[in-house]
């Protein structure tokens, strides 16, 4: 069964197949990108974009896409689409006729009596694109020919014709070695078959990315194409074209292609779906292995390793990948914090909330693996964490006289919700967030039950009074019995900011919570009202004077809505899961429809895998990043939580 299959009547609607894209990655980091149709429509689009650590620690567009041509009895049938500005040429989406992902992306195209098929796949563990063309059917003698098109570029900038370009090739077996300009990698452009190369080198001016214009950016580039493949294609033969920095053997290119095909999960339903996405966000780098935060343009980011490594690592069920995370992500670990970002020499460590995240998968993974080693493997970072936030550390984080944890400076965002506009956070949060001391109420909960598994007394004796004194301050502070829900934060004179934000859900879902049962009820029950969608939580009530329903425009009035009304998914988790630890086994049939009601979405925005963010007014559109680690992640984890749903949840009915 074919899970995402789309007709040629969808297909051949612009409007409908330019918002549908496609997404492949691998282990070495590099992915494919475009739209269903191969029409780019952002600068991060390409076939082949690949990390280049010589260069910089970005990533790097280097073939942008590959124009197919079907030849028949001298006439030309261009299958590729592009945008120029006020024309889209060629217009090869007029020839599809099929589509569908399982279970990997396959494209039919029908020129007259031409039947073609056209299969891309991205090489699991290197820097490498097949394409396998079969002709299916056809009633005369055919040619195809193909075109490369080359960007050699950082993802987040544009191409723009140049003289630095080189023109010159080398030719290798069934094809060539090209490398558009010194210190970039060279590509190997080879086929299964002998080829013939036609040298024509030229740059394609004003390419189109429609996707940036609305997001007001620079959305025109220069793209150069150094010449063509010609070969000769007969009924049933299938020729793969590999486009990869490193020389291939043409005989084993077929071969290849079958071994990586049975690589991959099938996409035949939607659990699997979530779980080939959740492969991908993988990312091996020399003994150590990181997690990308979502595709196209976030790197590694240690807030999101760690809120997305429980739901990929149970999803997947592969502990050793996720002990490899976690042990390549500790090496960063800098007087109890993380970098925020990407992590560089100068990154910056002012995540108060990632330590914390660190602890609680930790603890989720320990819950699903029950490894006793896995917790004394990690102990001595829990214990340094939990002791650099006791004593304080950077950015004024650290435990106060009140036993919570307090952070921020002027100019800083320390919590996830870190937009900045005109160089101000705009949700600063400076002081005590609820999120924060619900992670560290949970965290020295669990290292107190992981000391007592591993005979750590000396811990035990030092901390063991802690939880009680950060419960009875934090239910003194946050909650408001009036109100009947928790404050968002509050700032260093403890006055309350009650801003109806999903952030409190967080202490409703932890393993350790402060509140009690009907606190916890009155509390969800004021985030169903004014937070919950089909698609998470939004970021603040609708009723808030500074709410924003649509995620749009340029930068700073995208900023302005990420946090401000913006629905989340990964929020979503946490919400089924303090919803059935206060309802039970009641509870069940609510999660279920929180699950399945991202079914669709596999169909919209990126095939087969879940976006970012979602507006947060009706029809709730998907947005952002088109696939996102910790979407995947928390439906996974919600679909475990189901599926274990007496294991996880026995001890909450006594």
């Amino acid at each position: 069964m074919n899970f995402i299959k789309i007709d040629k009547h969808l297909l051949t609607n612009l409007n409908y197949s330019l918002k549908r894209e496609l997404l492949r990655s691998n282990h070495s980091g590099s992915y494919a990108c475009t739209t269903l149709v191969f029409c780019n429509t952002r600068k991060y689009h390409g076939l082949l974009v690949c990390p280049c650590p010589n260069i910089d620690n970005e990533w790097h567009v280097l073939l942008s896409a590959i124009d197919e041509t079907v030849i028949q009895r001298e006439r030309e049938f261009h299958l590729a689409l592009r945008k120029y500005p006020g024309t889209y040429h060629p217009q090869g989406h007029k020839y599809l006729r099929d589509f569908y992902t399982d279970p990997i992306p396959t494209h039919i195209y029908r020129v007259g009596g031409v039947i073609l098929k056209k299969e891309a796949l991205l090489s699991e563990k290197e820097e490498r694109i097949l394409l396998r063309y079969t002709l299916i059917d056809a009633h005369s003698p055919t040619f195809l020919r193909l075109q490369p098109f080359f960007a050699y570029r950082q993802r987040h900038r544009l191409s723009k014709a140049n003289f630095d370009v080189i023109t010159k090739y080398e030719p290798v077996e069934n094809g060539i070695k090209y490398r558009m300009y010194l210190g970039y990698p060279a590509l190997y452009l080879q086929a299964s078959k002998p080829v013939e190369y036609t040298h024509a080198p030229d740059w394609y001016y004003n390419v189109e990315y429609e996707e940036e214009r609305k997001r007001g950016y620079e959305y025109q580039e220069d793209l150069f194409s150094v010449g063509f493949f010609e070969f000769p294609i007969k009924k049933g033969e299938s020729v793969v074209f590999s486009v990869g920095k490193e020389p291939i053997n043409p005989l084993s290119v077929k071969r290849k292609f079958t071994i990586e095909l049975k690589k991959r999960i099938p996409r035949n339903n939607f659990e699997n779906n979530l779980k080939n996405s959740a492969q991908q966000f993988f990312y091996k780098y020399g003994n150590k292995t990181y997690i990308i935060a979502g595709f196209p343009w976030f790197g590694v980011w240690a807030r999101d390793t760690f809120i997305s490594l429980p739901g990929l690592a149970i999803g997947l069920n592969d502990m050793k990948t996720a002990k490899n995370v976690l042990h390549s992500m500790s090496e960063h670990i800098k007087d109890g914090l993380f970098p925020n970002s990407e992590i560089t020499p100068n990154a910056d460590y002012n995540s108060i909330d990632a330590p914390l995240w660190f602890i609680w998968a930790l603890q989720q993974l320990f819950i699903y693996s029950k490894d006793k080693s896995f917790l004394s493997g990690f102990w001595k970072k829990i214990e340094h964490i939990l002791q650099s936030y006791r004593k304080g550390t950077h950015y004024n984080i650290g435990m106060r006289d009140n036993y919570l944890i307090g952070g921020g400076i002027s100019g800083k965002a320390l919590t996830w919700m870190d937009a900045i506009v005109d160089g101000k956070p705009v949700t600063p949060r400076i002081g005590y967030p609820v999120e924060i001391n619900a992670l560290w109420y949970n965290a020295v909960s669990f290292a107190l039950e992981a000391a007592k598994i591993l005979g750590k007394e000396t811990f035990i004796k030092q901390w063991k009074d802690l939880p009680h004194k950060i419960k009875e301050s934090f239910l003194q502070y946050f909650y408001s019995s009036e109100k009947e829900y928790l404050a968002d934060y509050l700032d260093w004179d403890l006055k309350p900011d009650f801003s109806i934000r999903p952030n409190q859900v967080i202490a409703l879902s932890l393993p350790y919570r402060m509140v009690n049962k009907v606190q916890a009820q009155k509390i969800l029950k004021v985030i169903e009202l004014h937070l919950l969608t089909p698609k998470g939580l939004r970021t603040l009530s609708p009723y808030h004077k500074d709410y924003k329903g649509k995620y749009e425009g340029d930068q700073r009035q995208r900023d302005l809505a990420y946090h401000q009304g913006t629905v989340w998914v990964w929020l979503l988790g946490h919400y089924v899961e303090a919803y059935l630890r206060i309802y039970g086994k009641s509870g069940l049939s609510f999660a279920r429809r929180a699950y399945k009601n991202f079914e669709e979405e596999l169909s919209r925005g990126a095939l087969g895998t879940i976006s970012e963010i979602f507006d947060g007014d009706p029809p709730y559109e998907p947005k952002g990043a088109i696939s996102q680690a910790w979407s995947v992640a928390e439906l996974l984890r919600i679909k475990y939580m189901m599926d274990n749903f007496d294991k996880l949840f026995k001890w909450e009915s006594k």
